[in-house]
C-alpha cells in the first residue's frame, strides 16, 4: 500500500452523480493535439467540478514518460498544472505518486501494479487512456491482465474516463469492444465480448476466420457516435508539425553533459565560422539519436540507446498502415532504423524507387535528406515525415518536408493534411537544430543561444 498521508491533499472530493458526457473517446491522428485539448477541458472543467483532479494518464512507456508531463509547461494557459511522471523503478513511482501535482502519468505495463498498490483507495477521478487500443484485449474474464486490472476500477472507482487514439480500430472492428466496455460498461456493443461478436460478425468460408457482417459498421458507428468524437479532413496550407520528445537514459545523458560542456569551453568566446560550429556539435547530436563516435577511431561506433528508435515506433503504430518517410542524418541512424523495421527501404540513386513508393509497395522510405532533391514528388506514396534527427542545413530540411507537404498532396490531386514528426533529444543540441529549423537563428547564433541556456 502507497502512503497516502500527504498524497493529493484537499484533492479527494466525494463522488458526485455521473452524466454521460463523463465518459468519451477522441479519435484524432498524432499531431492533432489530443493532450493539450484534455488537459485544457479537464482545467476549464475544474472550475464547475470538484471530481476532476487528480487525474491518471495512461500511455505507452514514451509517451508517459515524456509527453504528458511536460505538456502543460509548453502552453501557457496550462502552466499553473503538474503532471508527475510515475514511470520508472518501484522508488521512482512511489515518489512520483505521492508527490502533489494534478496529473500523474504511468505506463501501461505498471497497472496490474498500479491497482494492487491502491486496492481499496484508489484515488483518480479522471483516467486518460492515451493510445486505448492498447486496452481493445479486454475481456470481463480473460483478455490481457494489464486491461483487467483497469477493468476493475474503471465502472467503480473513477469518474470520468477517457480514450485517445489516432488508430482506434487498426485491426478491425473488433477491436473497439475492449475501448469502449471501459466508457460504458457494455451499454453501447454488448456486455460481453461473446455478444458484441454474435450480433456483428461471422465465420468465414474456411470455418475458422471471423468477418464483419455487412452490416457491422454502420450499426457501430451508429452506436458510438454519442461518445466519440472524431478529428480528420482539415484542410490546412502548412504541415502539421508534431515534436516529439525523448529522455537520454541516465548514463548517456551523464556522458552527453560532459561531451557538452568540453565543446561549450572550446567555442566559447570565439567568432567561429558556422561550418565549424556544426562540424565541433555534430558528435553530439549523433550521441542524441543514439550513436557514440570513438575518440581514437571516428569510424568506431557503437549504439548506445533506442529513445528515439521507440518514438519512432510509436509513429508508425499511429499512421495505422499509412506509409512512412523517414529523413536521418547520420549512417548509424539509417543502419539501425533499418534493422528495427525489417520492411523499410533505403531511398538509393535508382529513380524507379520512387515509382515503387508512389505505388504503395515501400511501408517506410528511409533517405537522407539530401536524397530527397528539388522537384521529386513523394506525395502519392504518404502524407508522414519523421525527422529521427534534425541538422544543420535548413535548406535541405525544407526540400525535405515539401516532396510530400501540402502542396505536393495538392497536386497528386489528395485532399489532405502533411504531417512532419520531429523526434528529439530533450535538453540537447536537437533543440538548439530545431531552433534553427524553424528559420530563428543562424547556426551560430544557435549554438550560443544553447550555451547560455545551459
Amino acid at each position: 500500500m502507497l502512503d497516502r498521508s500527504d498524497l493529493h491533499a484537499n484533492q479527494l472530493p466525494a463522488i458526485d452523480h455521473l452524466r454521460d458526457h463523463d465518459r468519451e473517446a477522441l479519435w484524432a491522428p498524432m499531431g492533432f493535439g489530443k493532450s493539450v485539448c484534455t488537459l485544457t477541458a479537464l482545467d476549464d472543467l475544474a472550475v464547475v467540478e470538484s471530481n476532476v483532479w487528480p487525474a491518471l494518464f495512461l500511455g505507452p512507456k514514451r509517451v508517459a514518460r515524456s509527453v504528458w508531463p511536460s505538456a502543460p509547461s509548453e502552453w501557457s494557459h496550462l502552466q499553473h498544472l503538474r503532471v508527475a511522471d510515475c514511470t520508472g523503478d518501484l522508488d521512482t513511482r512511489k515518489r512520483a505518486l505521492n508527490s502533489k501535482a494534478q496529473g500523474y502519468s504511468i505506463n501501461f505495463e505498471q497497472l496490474e501494479w498500479l491497482v494492487d498498490a491502491y486496492g481499496d483507495d484508489w484515488p483518480f477521478k479522471t483516467v486518460i487512456a492515451d493510445e486505448s487500443t492498447r486496452l481493445a484485449g479486454f475481456r470481463l474474464r480473460q483478455g490481457t491482465k494489464r486491461a483487467r486490472a483497469l477493468g476493475k476500477v474503471a465502472h467503480t472507482k473513477v469518474e470520468r474516463f477517457i480514450n485517445l487514439t489516432g488508430t482506434p480500430a487498426p485491426n478491425g472492428l473488433m477491436g473497439l469492444w475492449g475501448q469502449t466496455w471501459m466508457l460504458d460498461e457494455g451499454q453501447r456493443l454488448g456486455r460481453t465480448f461473446s455478444a458484441f461478436e454474435n450480433r456483428w460478425f461471422r465465420k468465414g468460408f474456411d470455418g475458422f476466420s471471423i468477418e464483419q457482417m455487412p452490416h457491422a459498421e454502420r450499426e457501430i458507428h451508429e452506436k458510438l457516435k454519442d461518445i466519440c468524437l472524431t478529428v480528420e479532413g482539415l484542410e490546412v496550407d502548412q504541415p502539421i508539425f508534431n515534436n516529439l520528445y525523448v529522455d537520454l537514459p541516465s548514463n548517456v545523458k551523464t556522458l552527453y553533459k560532459r561531451m557538452e560542456r568540453e565543446m561549450f569551453i572550446e567555442i566559447e568566446g570565439v567568432g567561429i565560422e558556422a561550418f565549424n560550429a556544426a562540424a565541433k556539435s555534430s558528435k553530439l547530436l549523433q550521441l542524441a539519436s543514439g550513436n557514440l563516435i570513438s575518440d581514437s577511431d571516428t569510424k568506431a561506433t557503437s549504439w548506445v540507446h533506442d529513445a528515439k528508435l521507440d518514438a519512432l515506433e510509436s509513429v508508425v503504430e499511429e499512421a495505422n498502415g499509412m506509409p512512412v518517410i523517414v529523413a536521418y542524418q547520420f549512417i548509424a541512424d539509417r543502419e539501425h532504423i533499418l534493422k528495427r523495421f525489417p520492411k523499410a527501404h533505403h531511398l538509393g540513386d535508382n529513380p524507379k524507387e520512387i515509382d515503387r513508393w508512389n505505388n504503395g509497395e515501400y511501408p517506410m522510405l528511409v533517405a537522407h535528406p539530401k536524397a530527397f532533391g528539388h522537384g521529386i514528388n513523394l506525395a502519392r506514396g504518404g502524407n508522414q515525415l519523421v525527422f529521427f534527427g534534425l541538422g544543420w542545413n535548413l535548406e535541405e530540411m525544407m526540400q525535405a518536408i515539401e516532396r510530400n507537404g501540402p502542396m505536393r498532396q495538392k497536386q497528386a490531386g489528395l485532399n489532405r493534411p502533411s504531417f512532419v514528426h520531429r523526434i528529439l533529444a530533450r535538453d540537447t543540441l536537437d533543440e538548439a537544430t530545431l531552433e534553427r529549423m524553424d528559420g530563428k537563428a543562424s547556426v551560430q547564433q544557435a549554438l550560443l543561444n544553447a550555451m547560455r541556456r545551459r
